[in-house]
């Protein structure tokens, strides 16, 4: 099974959140709070969403930071992604 998001939305999978210390130990993330940084997955075809047009400006592959409290968790084939209105991404992080 695949997402296929409509209008707007966008298909984010959470990034790993893991913190390496200076000596070099990597501490996982479970104790944390869920970074916001993801990677797109899939992306819906824009359009006309609520009498304005809407251009996609995202890009599968893209690696974004999406607001805190925005988004539909959804668990698929064990993966647990988030969907989230274009507008709820308020950067792209490029390398």
């Amino acid at each position: 099974m695949k997402l296929v998001p409509l209008g707007d939305r966008v298909v984010l999978k959470q990034l790993v959140a893991e913190e390496t210390t200076k000596s070099g130990i990597v501490l996982p993330g479970q104790n944390k709070e869920k970074p916001q940084q993801a990677e797109v997955v899939a992306v819906g075809p824009g359009g006309m969403v609520d009498g304005k047009e809407v251009k996609m400006e995202v890009k599968v592959g893209d690696k974004v930071i999406y607001s805190k409290y925005s988004g539909t968790d959804v668990k698929l084939d064990d993966v647990e992604y988030i969907v989230v209105k274009q507008s709820d991404i308020v950067a792209v992080i490029e390398d």
